[in-house]
């Protein structure tokens, strides 16, 4: 099974079975047992098809006769595969790529189709001109229309063409210093000796910039001298500021990266309860809390939209890192940029409900931080500005965070253009005696 195939699979996958990229790739990867390397080129094919998507029809329809919705799908696959190497991977041999998608063809559709696939390709060699980007945003960045008016919306036209370039670059693994069992320049030495490239974060402390692949294989890793986590959400910890001894609910927790920045942050003294409505993602919290040597925290099955009697006003501090559109993750997730946007717009409800139950469980005095990994005002400020509107015990409280400049209404949207981290939400909330 060649790199090739198992992108292709993955791409087949989520067409006919609406699955996400992540979750299609990692099985199938598993399926294929390639190696490190071509493991390496099956994700990069599969995230550049769909960061591209609807630039590689637009080129494909300037080579094709007919329209593109006359193609076998599988044959649309096979396509947008073959020009996205041509045109983003050119250390791939051309006539190797063309040769492969012709094959794919045969197996997966017919010979007709194969000799079609082919010609289109040749012609391709022969005249790449018409391979130009198109002046038109949506297509240049493949970013559905009604996705780029709403993304323009909220953050300007200034600033929206940057957006849209970071939403296709590969960011770098993040990976966070467990400073519980090493340091920066000893996690440094380790990584290097497994053949893995780590500088320091530029202005995150004990933040690792990874790459060589292979993360999770890593006996730094299984060792647990590590977690990766993107610096956004680590901020958001930095805001809370969890000191040692208290007791933190982290009420949306899974897969657990807040949960561990703040055990790490408070020495592994005190106590955190970290739920999730989900109870299959509870032994992945357990797991990776044992994996970095936590022992201060405890998991439970807990709606977020429900109260516990019996944590009314008991916590010192409450993440609220609540379900989102998850707009902010593009270019970690780049096929989100294709989902339906209509079931997100009654999320904020979703999100109020959450935070004023959640709100509840935090003691006079105690500090809560409301997260989330998207940049849109409707599900961030206005759902934050509706509670303390209603709330007058509740206030915000400034934000002094690092690589940020002070922000006094305690309400910051981080944009991937200005910080280099995902589309992310912090807002900082203190109950007042």
């Amino acid at each position: 099974m060649s790199a090739r195939d198992t992108a292709l699979s993955v791409l087949i996958a989520c067409r006919r079975n609406g699955a996400w990229m992540d979750a299609a790739l990692k099985q199938q990867l598993g399926k294929d047992r390639l190696d490190r390397r071509d493991a390496a080129l099956a994700t990069r094919l599969c995230a550049s098809v769909f960061q591209n998507r609807l630039l590689l029809d637009e080129w494909i329809s300037r080579y094709l006769k007919g329209k593109l919705s006359s193609l076998q799908p599988v044959v649309l696959d096979v396509l947008r595969l073959a020009f996205c190497q041509l045109q983003f991977f050119d250390k791939l041999p051309p006539s190797a790529v063309v040769d492969e998608a012709v094959n794919q063809t045969k197996r997966l559709a017919n010979p007709r189709a194969a000799g079609l696939v082919n010609g289109l390709l040749r012609a391709v060699l022969r005249n790449p001109a018409r391979l130009s980007m198109p002046e038109d945003l949506s297509l240049r960045y493949s970013h559905p229309k009604v996705l780029l008016d709403l993304l323009r919306e909220n953050v300007g036209e200034e600033k929206l063409e940057a957006l849209l370039q970071c939403h296709n670059d590969t960011p770098a693994i993040c990976a966070q210093v467990n400073t519980l069992r090493t340091d920066t320049k000893s996690l440094i030495a380790f990584l290097e000796a497994e053949g893995m490239a780590a500088v320091p974060h530029p202005w995150l402390p004990d933040c690792l910039l990874i790459s060589g692949g292979g993360i999770e294989q890593s006996a730094a890793y299984r060792d647990g001298l590590f977690y990766v986590q993107d610096p956004a959400a680590k901020l958001a910890v930095l805001a809370l500021e969890p000191k040692s001894g208290e007791q933190i609910l982290d009420c949306c927790a899974a897969p657990g990266g807040k949960s561990f920045a703040s055990a790490i942050l408070m020495k592994n003294h005190g106590s955190i309860t970290a739920c999730d409505i989900h109870p299959h993602k509870l032994p992945l919290l357990e797991a990776g809390a044992e994996r970095l040597g936590i022992t201060c925290l405890s998991v439970c099955a807990q709606d977020a939209t429900r109260s516990n009697p019996g944590w009314k006003d008991r916590f010192d501090c409450v993440i609220v890192d609540v379900p989102c559109s998850g707009l902010g993750v593009i270019r970690k997730k780049p096929d989100i940029r294709y989902k339906d946007l209509g079931s997100a717009e009654q999320l904020p409800l979703l999100q109020r409900q959450i935070l004023e139950v959640q709100a509840s469980h935090l003691r006079p005095g105690g500090t809560l931080v409301y997260s989330t990994c998207t940049i849109l005002r409707r599900e961030n400020e206005a759902v934050v500005e509706a509670f303390l509107s209603d709330h007058p015990d509740f206030s915000t409280v400034s934000l002094e965070l690092p690589g940020i400049s002070s922000v006094e209404n305690g309400m910051k949207t981080l944009l991937p253009c200005d910080e280099g981290t995902d589309g992310f939400f912090i807002a900082k909330l203190r109950k007042n005696d």
